[in-house]
């Protein structure tokens, strides 16, 4: 179910990160938390809930790019008009695909 920024994002203040995830995505994918954040402030920014993830709380998913261009895929939840990042990897080819639809559609 695809999602439009606004209902998900809007409302946020800000980013939460913690020793358990600032690095994580670093170390297994080679993505920063800054890299991380500038996904949300670029176009377009696709979100979808996470369904198949979304049992102890509501989980999305966005493809989005960073400022310097790569395409990410990340997970998140909102805690407290916060955005926080569960995990960060490089956009597969199904899901360039997609958001490279969204980029000429949009």
């Amino acid at each position: 179910m695809e999602m439009e920024k606004d209902e998900i994002v809007s409302n946020c203040i800000g980013f939460d990160w913690d020793d358990g995830n600032l690095l994580k995505n670093w170390e297994k994918h080679g993505v920063s938390a800054s890299e991380c954040e500038q996904v949300f402030f670029n176009h377009p920014l696709v979100i979808s809930q996470d369904v198949g993830h979304s049992s102890y709380e509501t989980r999305f998913y966005t493809l989005g790019k960073s400022d310097s261009g790569k395409h990410l895929f990340i997970v998140f939840t909102v805690r407290n008009d916060l955005i926080r990042i569960i995990s960060a990897r490089d956009m597969n080819r199904k899901e360039r695909e997609a958001y490279k639809y969204h980029e000429k559609n949009t």
